[in-house]
């Protein structure tokens, strides 16, 4: 009998299913436990489910699931969902359930969402990839999903301090400290900030607020002490650029009476975003729509997009590449940003084209700080705040792109910037009609020939030569066939 065929989506709706049967563990405090679900797929297609504290208080949902209902189980061949990313390590005698899942030979695993510990989060995957183990994340709109009814858990959990475990395993080297940083290297304005924006009772001079930082590895221990780690300076330093060249902002805005204005941001990433708000009001035009750069509900646009793409380059940037700095490129079509770094994996630039990527960060500890600061969306790349932005101005989706060992972002400031920045030879080969088409036609991700035609008030026949042109052109592709097709615009 050949092997049965995994319908994705449908088991990590089951495995949300099951993370709801989760049982609470009693504790005298009342704190909450997380909701997870796993499930297992056999190469026959059978499965086998688990909810965490199922069968056992506290008992994670992967370890009841491998070590007590499958345990006498070959398990190579089958596929795991899980809701929660698993473990790494655990109080000894116990161990991590990312472990456990190595040890049973299970090769696919689907992840649901990141641990939200910064200090743990994407580890327990790591270790997965290191050995052999092909990790994929559920669709965006279910981790959604886990991220809503697992909100209690998670805003407790973020007010927790605890002494860090140690890791063997380090997504970078700007986990640990750098070479001659000290205490003093760190920014009393960067930390203040910090503490108020997210809304730390304890004082930035206490014992408990340091002992925050060290739980959140904003601090370690090195020779005896207790020093900033480097993604701590990064962070809240005075002069990260010091000790990591690489930590800069590199900003330029290219006006249309041919005049630019160039910046380099060095200091504090907290500080970043509000400097680079304060000098692009006096760069720009004055009837630029502002708004802050710091996150603020209900704000105006296209500057809360700089801001979002802004913040996003600097979390989500591989800093272990040297010599190499994110970069802000702002003319009167688009604003492209540039982060060093390609996507993370799992996540592809098709996800991220498409606005599909799943939630996943490079770097838990900045995306954890920025969040806490309300300057960051909870986990991921901010892609839906970015396509959302762009559709209430009817202006073109953002577009992605790798360029080299840069993964750059553009978004189109008018409705027009969509033809703006076509290649000479691509513009005139467009018609009056067939430019507006495009213009529609970049503010859409998929629609049909009947759609386009209505819209532009064609007739089908005439507007299926649009979309046909748009394809010779390599501005759109077909996607399905017969009376399912759809043109979807090749962004990048």
């Amino acid at each position: 009998m050949g092997k049965a065929r995994v319908n994705p989506r449908k088991m990590m709706e089951k495995a949300i299913q099951v993370m709801r049967q989760s049982v609470q563990e009693y504790r005298e405090d009342g704190a909450p436990s997380p909701l997870v679900g796993a499930v297992l797929v056999r190469p026959d297609g059978s499965i086998e489910t688990a909810a965490r504290g199922e069968l056992r208080e506290g008992n994670h949902a992967e370890f009841t699931l491998l070590e007590r209902k499958c345990v006498a189980e070959k398990l190579e061949g089958c596929v795991l969902f899980t809701t929660l990313e698993p473990c790494l390590n655990r109080n000894q005698p116990k161990r991590g359930c990312a472990r456990h899942i190595v040890s049973s030979r299970i090769r696919e695993v689907y992840v649901g969402i990141e641990d939200d510990n910064p200090a743990v989060a994407g580890k327990g995957i790591e270790h997965l990839r290191r050995h052999g183990v092909n990790v994929r994340m559920f669709d965006r709109d279910l981790q959604e999903v886990i991220l809503k009814e697992n909100k209690r858990f998670f805003e407790w959990a973020r007010q927790q301090v605890e002494e860090p475990e140690e890791e063997p395993i380090s997504l970078s080297r700007y986990e640990s400290s750098v070479p001659a940083v000290e205490m003093q290297d760190l920014s009393p304005k960067a930390l203040g900030l910090y503490r108020s924006r997210a809304k730390v009772r304890a004082r930035v001079e206490s014992e408990e607020f340091r002992r925050m930082l060290h739980q959140q590895g904003i601090l370690v221990e090195a020779d005896g002490g207790i020093v900033p780690s480097g993604f701590g300076l990064l962070l809240l330093g005075k002069e990260p650029s010091l000790a990591v060249p690489q930590a800069k902002l590199l900003a330029r805005v290219e006006r249309a009476d041919g005049k630019s204005s160039r910046r380099e941001f060095a200091r504090a990433l907290v500080l970043i975003p509000g400097e680079l708000e304060a000098w692009l009001n006096k760069v720009l035009p004055t009837t630029i729509d502002r708004s802050r750069m710091e996150r603020k509900e209900q704000v105006d646009l296209p500057f809360e997009m700089i801001r979002e793409a802004v913040v996003n380059a600097l979390i989500h940037r591989d800093y272990d590449i040297a010599g190499q700095k994110c970069q802000l490129v702002v003319n009167s079509d688009t604003i492209t940003i540039m982060s060093p770094g390609g996507p993370i994996p799992p996540v592809t630039l098709e996800e991220m084209r498409d606005f599909s990527a799943p939630i996943k960060s490079r770097n838990p500890l900045l995306h954890h700080v920025f969040a806490r600061m309300g300057m960051a969306e909870e986990q991921g790349y901010g892609l839906t705040s970015l396509k959302e932005h762009a559709e209430d101005l009817d202006l073109p989706l953002p577009s992605y792109a790798m360029e080299g060992d840069y993964l750059v972002l553009r978004i189109y400031r008018t409705p027009e910037s969509a033809e703006h920045v076509l290649a000479p030879k691509v513009l005139n080969a467009l018609s009056v009609s067939e430019r507006k088409g495009w213009r529609w036609l970049s503010t859409k991700e998929l629609v049909s020939a009947g759609e386009y035609a209505r819209e532009i008030r064609l007739e089908k026949r005439a507007a299926t030569l649009h979309l046909k042109k748009f394809i010779e052109n390599g501005l759109a592709e077909k996607v399905g066939a017969g009376r399912s097709t759809k043109y979807r615009v090749i962004r990048g």
